[in-house]
């Protein structure tokens, strides 16, 4: 299902729906971030074909992203910003 988050005109397709503490939150393909469904726009017309389902566990995504921020080359770029905004 397309959908967009009006706040900020993001779009994209649901990929997975997931369940945290009672709230239910949608992953959308185009950032890899999950939005409360309630806050979520269907948008009429622009389906993609089959949805693609994604799972995945907290500890995963964790691990994933320890190995990630402790890469070199990561942290090299890390210490090249200098300032508020700078990039």
């Amino acid at each position: 299902m397309r959908v967009r988050y009006p706040r900020t005109g993001t779009a994209g397709t649901v990929v997975r729906i997931e369940d945290i503490d009672g709230n239910e939150f949608a992953e959308i393909d185009a950032t890899g971030l999950l939005y409360r469904t309630d806050q979520l726009v269907c948008i009429e017309g622009e389906s993609e074909g089959p949805k693609k389902e994604h799972r995945t566990s907290g500890i995963t995504d964790y691990e994933h992203l320890k190995e990630i921020e402790s890469s070199e080359d990561m942290q090299d770029k890390y210490d090249q910003v200098t300032g508020v905004g700078a990039g």
